[in-house]
């Protein structure tokens, strides 16, 4: 009887000692993320800082138009149709300006050009501030668009759209920013000004009770990778609410049943003509394992999700970002 005690004791022991050692693992790995989203909240955190100073200042320039419009003599910038000419681009201190057809009336967009030139020395500090900013810019109902830094608008932008059917401004209109704060935009979308596939964050800025335009700070999804995934240990996600991949190390995109990765790299695969942001979302896995994953995720706010079926698969951990719709994943692959 002694013998077969003894065993059973060991076999207990053992399994106690797994189960300490899953549960260090799962603290680690929660450790981890919330590093990871620490990390990067800090960084948007000063973004949503500058951007607040950047609308106070733009709020200055619409207030005192009048006495700014007196004082200047000529234009900074020449137009060439509805696209200022690129003379400027090695001066830090020119954006590239877009009067696009759409605008009701082009002396009054030209006038607003004049007395917002102000913008540039601004756009241009907080640009040069963070490694991770890929332009800052200012959209207004007067369809004037100023973007810094300096790019080849008129070979990139159709001087035929209207700004105001644009994510990156009707989030911030009345109806969908009735607060009148900063919002980010945690749906990835392609850029007309030719960044690729962006992240904005945005704020409108109001002439009394009116909205007159609406500044950005955009962050490629290529620079979100490299500045807080590549040089990451493990296997990361950050997933929207809806389930599309953001942002995520390549392994664990191919290890949740995606579709093949251009050259087995995420980031060369946000970059090809053909690439959907939807068709790397978790519901769409081929697994239904991944899907069930995104529920309890997602849907469900659970932290953690063992696998089972997926012999790959060992298990993951979740954590929700404060400030914007996303969620940080780690995943293990069982080695």
């Amino acid at each position: 009887m002694r013998a077969p005690l003894l065993f059973l004791v060991s076999v207990l022991l053992l399994f106690s000692a797994c189960s300490d050692l899953r549960e260090k693992k799962k603290k680690a790995d929660k450790a981890s993320l919330h590093e990871l989203v620490t990390s990067f909240e800090s960084h948007a955190d000063a973004l949503e800082k500058e951007i607040d100073s950047v609308a106070v200042f733009y709020d200055s320039l619409i207030r005192n138009k009048d006495q700014i419009l007196k004082q200047l003599e000529g234009y900074k910038y020449k137009m060439n149709g509805p696209f200022s000419e690129g003379l400027y681009i090695k001066d830090d201190n020119y954006s590239s300006i877009i009067i696009l057809n759409s605008a009701e009336d082009y002396a009054i967009s030209r006038q607003e050009v004049k007395y917002t030139n102000g913008l540039d020395e601004i756009f241009s500090k907080v640009f040069h501030r963070y490694d991770i900013i890929a332009q800052i810019y200012s959209n207004s109902e007067n369809q004037v668009s100023r973007v810094y830094p300096f790019y080849d608008a008129a070979g990139i932008v159709d001087p035929n759209i209207n700004v105001k059917d644009f994510n990156f401004y009707y989030k911030a209109d009345k109806e969908n920013n009735p607060s009148r704060g900063y919002a980010w935009i945690p749906e990835p979308y392609i850029d007309p000004a030719g960044q690729g596939w962006i992240l904005s964050l945005i704020k409108p800025v109001y002439d009394q009770d009116e909205l007159f335009a609406v500044l950005g700070i955009d962050i490629t999804v290529d620079h979100l990778i490299q500045r807080f995934l590549e040089d990451t240990n493990g296997d990361y996600l950050i997933v929207n609410k809806k389930g599309d991949i953001v942002a995520g190390k390549s392994t664990a995109i191919e290890a949740l049943s995606m579709p093949p990765l251009k050259n087995h790299v995420y980031r060369e695969t946000i970059r090809s003509d053909n690439f959907r942001i939807s068709d790397f979302n978790l519901f769409n896995s081929k697994s239904r394992e991944v899907r069930k994953m995104g529920q309890a995720f997602l849907l469900e706010s659970k932290d953690q999700f063992e696998f089972i079926e997926e012999s790959y698969l060992s298990d993951a951990v979740c954590r929700a970002f404060k400030e914007i719709e996303w969620y940080a994943i780690k995943i293990n692959i069982k080695s």
